[in-house]
């Protein structure tokens, strides 16, 4: 009978602090690989999500500024530096440029830098910006580009033109 408690008692003892300790163990390291992942999907739906919007928006006011003036108009990179916690887009709507083209900002925080390139003839000096793939043609254009991060050797990046309206986009996710 002695022999059947002491069993017992073993049986529901529980786990050992090393077990335990492995445990805790192998979570962290899987912590440790999936929030980072998780964390750059976050930022690069919150990236497309603003982009697509302001891309359309600025391409559409490029095309209205072009029908009243013969020409589109480039643009001071705005707001002036990438902010994490973002910067109310009624900041770039009250620059001369963006007055100009009459901006309303679809989104009332902009994380991304935006900036228009304009020209008239073929510029060499132009061509593939920040390494797009772009060449500037005979007629009137214009790109956009937008820079979503800081402090990284290769933030994310959004690329579009009045050549191809395709969003292109450059370490996304990173």
């Amino acid at each position: 009978m002695g022999r059947h408690l002491d069993t017992r008692s073993r049986a529901e003892r529980g786990f050992t602090l090393i077990e335990l300790m492995i445990v805790v163990a192998v979570i962290a390291i899987l912590a440790a690989i999936v929030v980072p992942t998780f964390m750059r999907e976050g930022n690069k739906v919150k990236a497309g999500a603003e982009v697509t919007p302001v891309f359309a928006e600025l391409a559409i006011k490029q095309e209205q500024y072009k029908q009243e003036n013969g020409s589109y108009k480039s643009t001071a990179i705005c707001p002036p530096a990438y902010s994490k916690a973002g910067y109310a887009s009624a900041t770039c709507m009250a620059t001369a440029d963006w007055v100009a083209l009459n901006v309303v900002a679809p989104e009332a925080k902009l994380h991304c830098t935006y900036e228009i390139v304009a020209g008239k003839v073929p510029t060499p000096a132009t061509d593939n910006p920040r390494g797009f793939v772009f060449t500037s043609p005979a007629a009137n254009w214009f790109y956009i580009l937008a820079i979503c991060g800081t402090g990284a050797t290769n933030p994310p990046m959004y690329f579009m033109s009045s050549v191809d309206t395709t969003i292109q986009k450059k370490n996304e996710g990173t």
